[in-house]
């Protein structure tokens, strides 16, 4: 709504904002819906890890676990290995993770 309210407003700053979507650790964008993917390399992917072992309320379990026991860095890893294998499998250049973002249009 901030988003909104500010481009009925007049903002010109605004005209050049965009907002990107992430699904998080347990879901990904269907493949036909990424408007944005960004490609890691290994040492990328350890940067990550190492930025969710810092954040406090990823690091051990959390409070949903549901059926999966997984660790959130490893779910984390493990959906952005398979999102570069998805592009890998369209023929696109193979690269150890990637990130998938869709654009929000406000």
């Amino acid at each position: 709504q901030a988003l909104q309210r500010i481009k009925a407003a007049g903002d010109e700053w605004i005209k050049d904002c965009w907002l990107w979507l992430y699904k998080g650790a347990w879901q990904e964008w269907n493949i036909e819906d990424i408007e944005m993917a960004i490609p890691m390399s290994p040492t990328q992917v350890r940067k990550k890890r190492f930025g969710i072992f810092i954040h406090q309320s990823q690091k051990d379990s959390v409070p949903f676990q549901g059926s999966d026991d997984r660790e959130f860095w490893q779910r984390a890893e493990e959906r952005n290995a398979a999102t570069a294998k998805l592009y890998a499998d369209l023929g696109l250049t193979r690269y150890a993770a990637m990130e998938a973002f869709v654009r929000w249009h406000y």
